[in-house]
């Protein structure tokens, strides 16, 4: 398995690979729209034998609050195509990931998904930093300092891009 950044030609099977993990297209459209508004801060395949069956992208958060530090970013979508499930694929891709993020200087990750899942990585319940989201979510909304210290003292709301409205609550 290669891991690496998106590149130019990787649309499609990205693409492919989130129509085939999700039960809508709601996730490859979200891809498609994050990247078309520059907004894909990190984004990363994972190829077997040549063909992409995995990806990650990462994109600007804010917290609305007191003491928001800048440079959040949030883990949405994470995809791996279903024949390439359980090979560790998605482990992979979410750990070179939050690497590449942290390289790039991010400060803080979050993340709306299974606790058993992301605690392996480091994520936390989100409210054990003072934060909340705009989806309602309790313990599956997880962060994680990618810098230390980065969220001490920020309280509030984290909110994703405009680009994510089509998930409001």
């Amino acid at each position: 398995m290669n891991i690496r950044v998106e590149r130019a030609g990787d649309e499609a099977g990205i693409r492919a690979v989130h129509l085939a993990a999700f039960p809508s297209a709601a996730e490859a459209d979200l891809v498609d729209r994050l990247r078309a508004a520059g907004r894909a801060v990190v984004s990363m395949v994972a190829e077997i034998d040549g063909a992409i069956v995995g990806h990650v992208l990462f994109s600007p958060v804010t917290i609305a609050g007191p003491g928001a530090p800048a440079g959040g970013l949030g883990l949405a979508p994470l995809a791996v195509s279903p024949g390439a499930q359980g090979r560790g694929v998605g482990s992979a891709l979410a750990r070179e990931g939050i690497a590449a993020c942290r390289a790039a200087g991010g400060a803080f990750a979050v993340v709306l998904g299974a606790p058993a899942y992301y605690a392996r990585f480091g994520f936390e319940e989100a409210s054990r930093f003072g934060l909340g989201n705009e989806y309602g979510a309790d313990a599956e909304f997880m962060a994680m300092e990618l810098a230390e210290g980065a969220l001490e003292g920020a309280r509030g709301v984290v909110i994703y891009c405009p680009e994510f409205g089509v998930f409001a609550a």
